[in-house]
């Protein structure tokens, strides 16, 4: 599998992404600047949480117009898939390669602590190495990771199979109201979407930071082996 990895000034978790990647692909992922203006061969683009641009104005808004997004526009529209993860999902909302938006946590406060995701549908490029309804633990690091949307977009997103991840407990139970099962207070306790094609995964928490015991679990693992069996085989 041949990744890239885009980097924004701010961005942070770029060699948690890269060790991910190896990790799993046993191939070192390419380190992109957001001011390149053409990509090598890749079939994934990963966007990484962190903080570009200081999050000005809005988590995402500077990065999403960097000369780097037309070609990853082009790169989509070609059949490339993109990753978008924390900061990363912000920034593909923000260019509207995702629908909705991530607003400020319910609780207005930083959460940097694990919790609880269950896969929605395991028949994508990005979910084939889980079951179904699996319940796995993440890690989550984020000051805007509300997810919101229309009452339309979120009927399309539910109606269309593209909620992909969804907050729950340990139980894998979803609650809307409750602050340990859905942190952030995100509507439909959302943690992760796709695009209309399916090509285009954002979520905030960071499957990333468990792919190694080492790491403390290897929770976070499947996603990137379901990546690698979609471009291997």
């Amino acid at each position: 599998m041949k990744s890239g990895i885009v980097i924004f000034p701010g961005t942070n978790r770029e060699r948690d992404m890269a060790i991910a990647l190896k990790k799993v692909s046993g191939q070192d992922p390419v380190m992109l600047w957001h001011r390149q203006t053409s990509l090598p061969d890749l079939d994934l683009l990963v966007l990484p949480g962190g903080f570009s641009y200081g999050d000005y104005l809005r988590c995402g808004a500077m990065a999403a117009h960097s000369p780097i997004m037309r070609e990853i526009k082009a790169f989509i529209e070609k059949g490339g898939y993109v990753l978008g993860v924390c900061n990363g999902f912000q920034i593909l909302t923000e260019a509207q390669l995702l629908p909705g938006a991530l607003l400020r946590n319910r609780s207005l406060r930083f959460i940097s602590s694990d919790g609880y995701l269950r896969v929605e549908r395991n028949d994508t490029a990005f979910t084939s190495q889980w079951e179904k309804k699996a319940v796995f633990r993440t890690v989550m690091a984020h000051g805007d990771g509300n997810y919101v949307a229309s009452s339309e977009t979120l009927s399309r997103l539910e109606g269309e199979g593209r909620v992909l991840f969804r907050y729950v407990n340990a139980e894998g139970v979803m609650n809307q109201d409750d602050c340990f099962a859905n942190p952030n207070g995100s509507a439909h306790a959302i943690a992760g979407v796709l695009s209309a094609n399916f090509r285009v995964c954002g979520m905030m928490p960071h499957p990333e930071d468990l792919v190694d015991p080492l790491m403390g679990g290897e929770d976070g693992k499947p996603l990137f082996a379901s990546l690698v069996e979609q471009f291997t085989g």
